[in-house]
């Protein structure tokens, strides 16, 4: 069954259900004009509720539940059930007209009407609106369960990500490009190509030659973002053992260099220093 399938209309359904089953325990008749030796029966006659009439209970108030249920039951399946050739959510909904039905008619044929009766003639109308409006009323066709926001990504991948974010928009001259990114002071920033304009047309960007063409050796490490999965410290390129900074989680850092199995990494500030610890980072 899938609860995420209801809507408000469904909710109505359930709240007016609930409110029929109290009504049900509610005292079916109000007091009478009587006095004299007809008030001890007149008590008495208070003390009644649905409950002590079997046609009462089951045509008004466990029909309107049952109805109720089929409704709920017929929305969360995956696949619709019939009973006698009819819907589960049809046979519902001609269920709770059929309750409303009957205790309108209660109503009026009971001399005294009691709180039980009442509110259970009203929670049946309300049930049979809501029945019938749901599939047709857009207000009521809105998911009653709404799906979790998604939880932001721990290394600050959105949109807006700020720093070193390897698809975010670079402003020129400010903080530090990334691979194959927006050019910086009128340079390519890691391996991007300069365009030269003629006549004050930009001139299409030169395909870059291969290795082979160039005759050159293939390239040993190409700079990378990467981000860290827990705060790791960032050593002096000297060899000092007091790390000069500290690289944060949900934050892009830039690989300018590899040294073994350290790799050498740029901080926002421009600062470059040694990761010696470099499991579980994730590439950009």
């Amino acid at each position: 069954m899938n609860i995420r399938s209801l809507t408000r209309g469904d909710g109505v359904v359930i709240g007016a259900a609930v409110l029929l089953f109290i009504a049900s325990f509610l005292d079916f008749t109000g007091s009478a004009n009587c006095s004299g030796e007809l008030a001890k029966y007149c008590a008495e006659a208070d003390t009644v509720n649905a409950w002590d009439t079997l046609s009462v209970v089951m045509s008004i108030y466990l029909a309107g539940v049952i109805a109720a249920v089929l409704i709920i039951v017929s929305r969360a399946l995956p696949q619709p059930r019939k009973i006698a050739g009819l819907d589960l959510g049809q046979f519902g909904v001609a269920l709770t007209l059929f309750a409303a039905w009957t205790a309108f008619w209660t109503i009026i044929s009971v001399g005294s009407a009691g709180p039980g009766i009442i509110i259970g003639l009203i929670a049946t109308l309300i049930l049979a609106g809501a029945a019938v409006a749901s599939p047709l009323v857009p207000a009521l066709q809105a998911k009653l369960i709404t799906a979790p926001a998604a939880s932001p990504s721990p290394y600050n991948t959105g949109a807006n990500a700020g720093y070193g974010y390897p698809g975010a928009q670079q402003v020129p001259g400010q903080g530090y490009g990334y691979p194959g990114g927006p050019q910086q002071g009128g340079q390519p920033s890691y391996g991007g190509q300069p365009q030269h304009t003629q006549g004050g047309q930009a001139a299409q960007p030169a395909p870059a030659a291969t290795d082979q063409q160039a005759g050159a050796p293939a390239a040993e490490f190409a700079p990378f973002w990467f981000a860290v999965p827990v705060a790791r410290p960032l050593y002096g390129e000297d060899g000092s053992p007091t790390p000069i900074a500290e690289l944060a989680p949900g934050t892009w850092y830039l690989a300018v260099e590899q040294r073994g199995q350290a790799l050498i990494a740029q901080t926002q500030d421009g600062r470059r220093g040694v990761l010696q610890d470099t499991t579980g980072i994730q590439r950009g």
